[in-house]
């Protein structure tokens, strides 16, 4: 089976799992996503170690899936937003663990801890704030979130395609040689294509201001995968996993998400 094919296949039932859970309820979408998260934080800790850093397994597991929850709970009005000062504890209780760890390194151990929780776990756990609490649930309840995946998945396809068949122009060559400008400009056009197109339906937003959020998602999304690449080229690898078969890993697959996400909610909460 070709990647192609592989990739096509995977993507199918990715797209199923996350509408799915999107439109059964916020806590089905929170609790696939909390896996998601730990499944990150996961493949996040293999490539630290390709580059000689050990984080503390379990005590950053720990502390993700509580940094992961108490988001959700307050972004979904479960918990006061005073239940968020406890973060103010998490890096003297990393450096507290390293005391007691025979590992080399301990500060920059506990800044990969730390950087794993803010830039895997917090941001997946933001996607919970897109949610209109305002609406039913169902596809209006979850607009702005099935839009951002929506725009962001098209993007990435259109990108894909054009890339493949005109990119000549490289964008970042040294950090990632396969994206080229014409697979930006025409992920870009199907990108807000998108935006304009489902305005009509979602209606949470108007047509501009879906243009807008598709803007940050394209720019911040691209970012993203940038970023992760930069990753993967630091420690010397081809994906970041192989959980997902023609995709690679949970960070392979959700790079551009990662760092869109925290941008996009800022503007959908201004916006609402």
């Amino acid at each position: 089976m070709n990647n192609f094919i592989k990739r096509t296949i995977t993507g199918a039932f990715f797209v199923i799992f996350i509408i799915g859970s999107v439109l059964l309820s916020p806590w089905v979408f929170a609790s696939l996503f909390l896996l998601v998260s730990v499944a990150g934080m996961f493949e996040y800790f293999r490539v630290m170690a390709r580059l000689d850093l050990y984080p503390a397994r379990m005590t950053s597991l720990l502390v993700s899936v509580v940094v992961y929850a108490g988001v959700v709970s307050v972004l979904t009005g479960l918990l006061s937003p005073d239940y968020l000062k406890a973060g103010i504890v998490i890096v003297p209780l990393l450096l507290i663990v390293e005391l007691f760890r025979n590992k080399g390194n301990p500060f920059r151990n506990v800044a990969a801890a730390m950087l794993g929780i803010v830039w895997i776990v917090f941001p997946l756990a933001l996607l919970s704030g897109f949610f209109n609490p305002a609406a039913d649930r169902g596809w209006i309840h979850g607009g702005a979130l099935l839009g951002f995946f929506l725009i962001l998945w098209i993007y990435d396809s259109g990108a894909y395609i054009v890339g493949s068949i005109a990119g000549k122009r490289k964008m970042l060559e040294r950090i990632s040689p396969g994206k080229s400008w014409e697979g930006f400009a025409g992920g870009t056009a199907a990108g807000l294509l998108t935006a304009y197109m489902i305005s009509a339906s979602f209606l949470e937003f108007s047509s501009l201001e879906w243009m807008l959020i598709a803007i940050v998602i394209i720019i911040f999304g691209t970012l993203g995968d940038l970023i992760e690449s930069m990753l993967k080229r630091s420690a010397g690898i081809k994906d970041s996993g192989s959980l997902l078969p023609g995709h690679g890993g949970i960070l392979d697959r959700f790079d551009a998400v990662l760092v869109a996400a925290p941008f996009v909610y800022l503007i959908i909460t201004f916006l609402r």
